[in-house]
């Protein structure tokens, strides 16, 4: 912010954003802007005050969350082994979606695309899965068709798998199909 904010009311940003962040990942970006002023400690005007909008809030609360996102593209990058560094990134995304329902729902859709920031960063996220995925392709053991988009397929189906199971670790399952599916191993 350009302004300094008053002590008080930097507490209060701080309070709004943990909370948005905790009900955003518990219920997805459809969540109540009341529990989040409830949880926070703080007045809807508060909240209204600090983000006008709910996109406003989404924006900010996410991009800090993004960036993490970008970097797993940069940890799987690191990995001396393509294959591995491929599946330790579908791993990280597959989990992403099923602690956090928020980030899930903004990965997955394309509503938060005019937002500069959060746009700029999924960018830098699929320039980074596509050196991931080119990396795997290379070593043979990657499907040679397999590309960025099909990420997202994976990533609706893997949300759609989380969202009609009660079992919390049920992602894994899925991932361990997924992989099984992709790899020329034993060919």
């Amino acid at each position: 912010m350009a302004d300094r904010l008053r002590a008080d009311a930097q507490r209060n940003r701080a309070a709004l954003l943990a909370a948005a962040r905790e009900v955003f990942g518990e219920q997805g970006l459809d969540a109540s802007l009341d529990e989040i002023a409830r949880r926070a400690g703080v007045g809807n005007a508060t909240l209204y005050r600090r983000f006008p909008t709910r996109r406003d809030l989404i924006a900010e609360v996410f991009a800090g969350q993004m960036t993490g996102y970008v970097e797993l593209a940069d940890r799987a990058l690191a990995d001396p082994d393509p294959w591995q560094g491929f599946v330790g990134y579908l791993r990280s995304l597959f989990e992403i979606q099923a602690t956090d329902r928020g980030l899930s729902e903004i990965l997955v859709t394309s509503s938060f695309d005019d937002d500069e920031r959060l746009s700029a960063l999924k960018s830098t996220a699929q320039r980074g899965a596509a050196e991931v995925i080119r990396r795997a392709q290379e070593t043979g053991r990657l499907r040679a068709d397999f590309t960025r988009q099909d990420i997202s397929l994976l990533m609706r189906a893997n949300a759609g798998v989380l969202r009609s199971s009660k079992d919390p670790s049920v992602w894994k399952r899925h991932l361990s199909l997924v992989v099984d599916g992709l790899s020329f191993k034993d060919l």
